[in-house]
């Protein structure tokens, strides 16, 4: 199992960096993966064209931009940088923005990385340390941060599944299936374990070709604003979530799912 901060070096964090829009700001996370080894120059420029082509879903929590692209030969391993903007940037996202930190992620498959994303996403949803992140000083600071634990399950509950009709199954969507939906299976899954119902539904993350075409086999997609205009008119509900880190906002879109 990867751990965060393995495939987190301090030369992959820079804090007070300086950027004049977007793009420059994905750039800033793309150097570091570059300086690395982790990826490639042509990795950077894959990164900013997924926002050009899928909009600015990237920006899964409040101020916070998760930039990444396919994996393909551009990657030379996982791995992960993290930039802390010295004056926030807009990234065009109606809800999240102004951004203040990017992380870039280079992924050399679809799965290996899972484990540091849901430890990425835990610690954002922990206000705490999400406020801790904003005020760090420097890398060593970032990574002492990211290396806690947060054992909360927020306490919540549902009525059983049993009184529902279901596939079993909910589909977490972003442009490539390897990222920010990684960032929302986790919220999501961290719902059902509360709510009791995890023996009951499997959350997959995906991305907007395989979700058109496993629709027949989902109870609903939970997904960005921009991603769920891309799917356009499907059979199943989709349920738009803001803040892919948020358990009340996932919360609230099960309970709309399955009338609960």
């Amino acid at each position: 199992m990867i751990d965060l901060t393995d495939i987190l070096p301090l030369g992959a964090i820079r804090v007070e960096a300086s950027a004049s829009d977007w793009p420059a700001a994905i750039r800033a996370a793309g150097e570091l993966l570059v300086a690395t080894g982790t990826a490639t120059p042509e990795y950077t420029e894959a990164m900013i064209d997924n926002v050009r082509q899928n909009g600015p879903y990237i920006v899964v929590a409040p101020g916070f931009a998760l930039a990444h692209a396919r994996p393909d030969g551009s990657v030379r391993h996982t791995g992960m940088s993290w930039v802390h903007l010295d004056e926030p940037v807009a990234f065009g996202h109606q809800t999240n923005d102004p951004v203040t930190m990017v992380a870039g992620l280079a992924a050399s498959d679809a799965s290996d990385h899972q484990d540091v994303l849901a430890a990425l996403a835990t610690v954002l949803a922990d206000p705490s340390r999400r406020t801790a992140l904003e005020t760090a000083h420097t890398a060593q600071d970032v990574v002492s941060i990211l290396s806690g634990r947060n054992d909360s399950d927020g306490g919540r509950q549902a009525a059983s599944p049993a009184t529902t009709t279901s596939r079993n199954l909910l589909l977490t969507v972003c442009g490539n299936g390897v990222g920010t939906s990684l960032f929302l299976k986790n919220t999501t899954e961290q719902v059902l374990d509360a709510w009791g119902w995890t023996p009951y539904l499997g959350v997959e993350a995906t991305d907007t070709i395989s979700a058109k075409g496993r629709c027949s086999e989902a109870d609903a997609i939970l997904t960005s604003g921009a991603i769920a205009q891309t799917l356009g008119e499907l059979p199943i509900p989709v349920e738009v979530v803001d803040d892919f880190t948020s358990i009340s906002e996932v919360d609230a879109a099960l309970r709309r799912i399955f009338d609960v």
